[in-house]
C-alpha cells in the first residue's frame, strides 16, 4: 500500500478569516490536498474572490459570513457548515484582528473590546464548537480531529504598543494546550501556529515602511516577508495523519527570526 499521510479526500476543513492572508493560503493548500473547505468571514466580495481561487482545485468549498465576535454566530455558523458538509474533521482559527496604538497608555475602549472578542472569544467559540461535534463524533464510533489556533511570535515576546494583541495570541495558546489534554481521549489533537512577519493585509503599512523594512526584516535570518502560501504545509499535515501523534505544540513560522 502507498503511504498517504497528507491525502485529505473525504475530509472537511474549516477555517476562520479563510478569504485572505494566512486563511487562505491555508484554505487553498487543504483543497489543493482534497480536503472539503469551508471559510468563514465578514466581506462577501473578499469571501466570493477566495471562492473561485478554491474552486479551481476541484474539492468542494463553501463561503460563509460569520462575525466571530458574537458567540451565537459561532454557534449557527458551525451548525450550518455540519448541514453543508456532514462533518468537520479539522478547524482551523485563524479570523483575528489588531489595533494600532501609539502607546500602552492609549489601550481601551471599543477597539480594545473588539479586539478581544475577534482574537480571543471567537477562538474560544470556535474550538469550543468544533470539539463538541469531535467528541460526540468519537462517542458514535468516530474518534479524530485536529483543530488549529493561528498565534504569534508577538506572544513569546514583548511587542510595544500591541500589548492587547499579543495577550490574545499568548492566551490561545493556552487554549489550545488545554483542549490537547482534555481532548486526546477523542482522538482529538490540539495546536497553535505562531506566525511571524507575513506579509498580509494586516501588516501593509508596515510592509511599505522603509525604517521597518531596515530594523526589522533585515533581522530575519531569510531576509524577506513570510508569504500567506507557506502556511500551506503545516495546514495540510496538522489536518493530516501525519500528524496523528502530535498534539499541544506551538509551532512557529517565522524564518528563524525567533533565533536571531
Amino acid at each position: 500500500m502507498t503511504y498517504k499521510p497528507f491525502d485529505l479526500t473525504g475530509r472537511v476543513a474549516l477555517v476562520t478569516g479563510g478569504n485572505g492572508g494566512i486563511g487562505l493560503g491555508m484554505a487553498e493548500a487543504l483543497a489543493q490536498a482534497g480536503a472539503g473547505v469551508e471559510i468563514w468571514g465578514t466581506n462577501a466580495e473578499k469571501n466570493a474572490r477566495a471562492l473561485e481561487q478554491l474552486k479551481a482545485h476541484g474539492a468542494k468549498v463553501n463561503g460563509r459570513i460569520v462575525d466571530v465576535s458574537k458567540e451565537e454566530n459561532i454557534v449557527a455558523g458551525f451548525n450550518a457548515t455540519l448541514a453543508e458538509f456532514g462533518r468537520v474533521d479539522a478547524c482551523f482559527a485563524n479570523a483575528g484582528m489588531s489595533n494600532r496604538w501609539k502607546s500602552f497608555l492609549d489601550i481601551g475602549g471599543e477597539d480594545y473590546r473588539r479586539l478581544m472578542a475577534i482574537n480571543l472569544d471567537g477562538v474560544i467559540w470556535t474550538l469550543r464548537e468544533a470539539c463538541r461535534h469531535m467528541k460526540a463524533r468519537a462517542e458514535a464510533g468516530d474518534p479524530g480531529g485536529s483543530v488549529v489556533a493561528v498565534a504569534s511570535l508577538g506572544a513569546l515576546f514583548g511587542a510595544a504598543r500591541n500589548q492587547d494583541y499579543t495577550a490574545t495570541k499568548a492566551a490561545v495558546i493556552a487554549v489550545t494546550n488545554g483542549i490537547a489534554v482534555e481532548f486526546a481521549r477523542y482522538g482529538v489533537r490540539a495546536n497553535s501556529i505562531l506566525p511571524g512577519w507575513i506579509a498580509t493585509d494586516m501588516t501593509g503599512a508596515a510592509q511599505e515602511n522603509d525604517a521597518f523594512t531596515k530594523n526589522v526584516i533585515a533581522r530575519v535570518p531569510m531576509r524577506r516577508w513570510g508569504k500567506p502560501e507557506e502556511f500551506g504545509g503545516i495546514a495540510v499535515y496538522l489536518a493530516s495523519d501525519a500528524s496523528s501523534f502530535h498534539s499541544g505544540d506551538s509551532i512557529l513560522l517565522d524564518g528563524g527570526y525567533s533565533k536571531f
